[in-house]
């Protein structure tokens, strides 16, 4: 055998093994998730908050000389009722009834902040009550102000008791639109939204074992609750509502793990409850995915998504289960986006169970979102260049380290009506959508929708009911099945 076939040969024999090792892959991956009548994934019981501050001490703010009357400043009384809670072991930071308004306060560690029924928290509408802080806002890391309410590198702390948070957010949503009408002509869309410097509801940043339960939040600045970079936390019975301002995002679980969500009632402006993992370059080097996350029992409303992943992918989104969940008149419903500098991943994703009522996109999929958002490209003419200009404009190299996967995606017994388009899903000739399987779905509207660039989707048991009577338009796809029409 001369050397020329030798090298042939061994280039064979390891292509052969690469293939194996992708096949067994796959078959892994397919193989996550048991499909049956109430068979989950064994990690379900793991998610949530392991444990809850057990301290009876009160330490109520108005000893501290907190007024609720609506008007005083009491920032600087809660956070000393806190801290001292804190230092005393932990125990339970109260309020006798009132509002209260308040600047950014920072939990710690074994504290139970018992905001009643009768009590509200105001966010200040004063800037400097919100110190600027390092943190991660869509995607990237940078300064940004911080939170209403912050819990950071933080264990064993909880939010609870019927009351309200409400952020005032107006001041910032005019902020913001004022700045999107200067940016835009200018091209600078995809900076809007990073300078105007919105002020979120409630942070739980690096931080284990939070508790997030029965609480009324309202008017976020910003998105309303983002847990990012934390383990083992749980939102509860969590009501969101009067978020008409852009960008207000209900739940953002961001590279985050073993997150609960459950027995909620969202109704905001934008994506309900949201899975994120980071943006472009940052994104990537951070490199942290979103998994372990069980999504039950709510009632979604108003807003962009009753389920969302992405835009932020980087860093990966698996691991996800989410069923009982009802959408009512949400803009879409289960939301896959991602776009062409994010990179990553979203895979074994089962959602089971879901009824969606008016809503006018139920099942949408895109690897190309929002390009005017999505892609930042900085003017020749600008003289200063903030640093997380230079952050969002840092190349994603090679390009196709860029592009994200949608693979691996169950999705069955959903009953949709009411609905516009029902399947808008376009992938990327480099990045098909595959291994897609639906199972028991019935869905009527006004169009069955298209698929796009996408390979290896399964339909068992699926039955569109169109005004027009046609099926999807499939194009440019493989091994795609077609669902059943029906009148």
């Amino acid at each position: 055998m001369s050397k020329a076939e030798r090298r042939i040969r061994s280039l064979l024999y390891l292509l052969c093994i690469v293939n194996s090792m992708m096949a067994a892959t796959t078959a892994r991956a397919q193989a996550t998730f048991d499909t049956g009548a109430g068979q989950l994934p064994r990690w379900v019981k793991d998610v949530g908050a392991r444990r809850e501050p057990k301290g009876k001490r009160t330490f109520s703010v108005n000893s501290y000389g907190a007024r609720g009357d609506g008007l005083s400043n009491s920032t600087a009384s809660i956070q000393k009722a806190i801290d001292d809670c804190a230092r005393a072991g932990g125990g339970v930071v109260a309020f006798m009834p009132g509002q209260y308004v308040t600047g950014a306060l920072f939990l710690k560690s074994n504290v139970d902040l018992r905001v009643e029924s009768g009590v509200t928290l105001l966010g200040s509408q004063e800037d400097a009550d919100y110190p600027s802080i390092w943190t991660r806002v869509a995607g990237i890391e940078m300064k940004w102000p911080a939170a209403l309410i912050n819990i950071s590198e933080q264990k064993n702390v909880k939010i609870s008791g019927g009351g309200t948070i409400d952020g005032q957010g107006k001041k910032w949503w005019d902020r913001y639109w004022s700045l999107r009408r200067e940016y835009e002509p200018k091209g600078l869309r995809w900076a809007s939204d990073y300078d105007a410097e919105r002020v979120r509801l409630m942070v739980v940043w690096k931080s284990s074992d939070v508790t997030v339960e029965n609480m009324n939040l309202k008017r976020s600045g910003f998105w309303t609750v983002q847990v990012v970079y934390s383990d083992h936390v749980t939102v509860n019975g969590v009501k969101i509502s009067d978020n008409a301002g852009p960008s207000t995002d209900g739940v953002d679980i961001d590279s985050s793990s073993y997150v609960l969500v459950e027995n909620c009632d969202i109704d905001n402006n934008d994506d309900d409850i949201c899975l994120k993992a980071g943006r472009d370059a940052d994104g990537l080097r951070v490199n942290r995915p979103t998994e372990y996350v069980v999504v039950r029992d709510n009632l979604i409303r108003r807003g962009g998504g009753v389920l969302s992943f992405g835009s932020e992918t980087s860093g990966g989104i698996r691991r996800v289960v989410a069923y009982h969940n009802r959408g009512v008149g949400t803009s879409e419903g289960i939301r896959f986006k991602s776009a062409k500098t994010r990179g990553g991943f979203v895979e074994d994703v089962l959602i089971r169970d879901l009824k969606m009522e008016n809503v006018p996109l139920p099942f949408t999929f895109t690897l190309n979102w929002n390009p005017s958002y999505s892609y930042a490209t900085i003017p020749k003419d600008v003289k200063i260049v903030p640093p997380h200009w230079i952050v969002m404009n840092t190349p994603v190299t090679p390009p196709e380290r860029g592009l994200c996967e949608f693979r691996n995606i169950t999705i069955e017994d959903v009953d949709a009506v009411g609905a516009k388009q029902i399947f808008s899903a376009s992938g990327l000739p480099a990045k098909p959508i595959i291994n897609v399987k639906l199972v028991n779905v019935t869905a009527q509207g006004g169009a069955a929708g298209s698929i796009e660039y996408a390979r290896d989707w399964t339909m068992k048991n699926v039955k569109l009911r169109t005004a027009n009577g046609e099926n999807v338009k499939v194009t440019n796809s493989e091994k795609v099945d077609m669902p059943e029409i029906v009148k």
